[in-house]
């Protein structure tokens, strides 16, 4: 099944008619939001438009398809297959990762057990957010993460604002470090990821392609992940998407103190802005981290602005 057929068919045969009928490029959709009683949205080619009942993109919010409640019903019963209950885990977290690796964001009425979230009803809003596999886009990046040897790699922090495409290069960057090639042997990668992004793993399997060598820990607590898998995989590298918490801080320095190279994204704008917020700021001026690959969308989504040492000397 290919991409398009693969999306189409979570939606209510309404919206599955419009949007089959827009001649998208699949690979530069990004997200598809549907809100009630609001327009449908798509994010396209790094730009927002409304979707009209014509099935045509458009600036303007006039004469726009709105989005109606039974419609939000309709799509839920085919995002779960009629089984919502069996979702009850992943609605705690506000998605459900479905076939090809697209992540559901369903937002509603929170339903609170001892003030924590047991489970969500009357679903008024849902961001489909594609998975993208860029293969060979962390190419430029993989000689200065990996060293004059290429047998290992630098504790390396990868910094951009959002929808620049850090996650589509680590992702590269987890599968090129696992597979290794003629010149580098690969490693032994563990992944954490908290959100299903990275992998995007349907049913405890990997949709993306992360290399041979390299175990995810899905849906966990970046801080708790690192210290399973440290105790329970041995890997030579872990992987985290969007650190920034105490308890994020706190497990990166246990990681690198257990001889464990680790590589994570976080949102900013230089390393200045990393150096600046209280808890991460910390790390940058100890030079924990050796590598800092710096992304902007000046050249599209995930373009290479700049990389610097642990000195903060620029080195590309």
């Amino acid at each position: 099944m290919n991409k398009k057929d693969e999306l189409l068919k979570i939606f209510s045969i309404k919206l599955r008619t419009i949007l089959s009928k827009i001649n998208f490029d699949y690979d530069l959709l990004q997200e598809i939001r549907l809100r009630v009683n609001a327009p449908l949205l798509v994010i396209y080619d790094n730009q927002e438009f409304f979707v009209t009942s014509q099935s045509t993109l458009s600036v303007s919010d006039e004469d726009t398809y709105v989005i109606t409640k039974n419609e939000i019903r309709e799509t839920m019963e085919y995002i779960s297959n009629y089984s919502l209950y069996a979702f009850e885990e992943e609605l705690k977290q506000g998605f459900i990762t479905i076939t090809g690796g697209h992540r559901v964001g369903i937002i509603g009425k929170a339903v609170l057990e001892e003030n924590k979230i047991k489970s969500m009803k009357h679903i008024s809003f849902i961001n489909i957010r594609l998975s993208h596999q860029v293969k060979g886009c962390a190419d430029k990046v993989i000689p200065y993460i990996t060293g004059v040897m290429g047998n290992d790699c630098y504790h390396t922090l990868i910094i951009s604002p959002p929808r620049c495409g850090k996650t589509t290069l680590l992702r590269d960057v987890i599968r090129q470090l696992s597979d290794g090639n003629e010149k580098r042997p690969g490693i032994t990668v563990g992944v954490v990821d908290e959100r299903s992004e990275i992998g995007a793993c349907y049913m405890g399997i990997p949709q993306n392609e992360l290399g041979i060598r390299t175990d995810v820990l899905d849906c966990c607590p970046k801080a708790k992940g690192m210290l399973m898998l440290i105790r329970s995989m041995s890997p030579r590298v872990i992987a985290v998407d969007e650190v920034g918490s105490v308890e994020d801080i706190s497990a990166i320095e246990y990681v690198m103190n257990c001889g464990c190279k680790l590589i994570a994204t976080v949102h900013g704008n230089s390393i200045e802005d990393i150096r600046n917020k209280p808890i991460l700021g910390k790390l940058v001026e100890e030079k924990l981290f050796e590598r800092y690959i710096l992304l902007n969308n000046h050249g599209g989504v995930g373009h290479l602005e700049e990389i610097y040492d642990e000195n903060g000397m620029r080195i590309y």
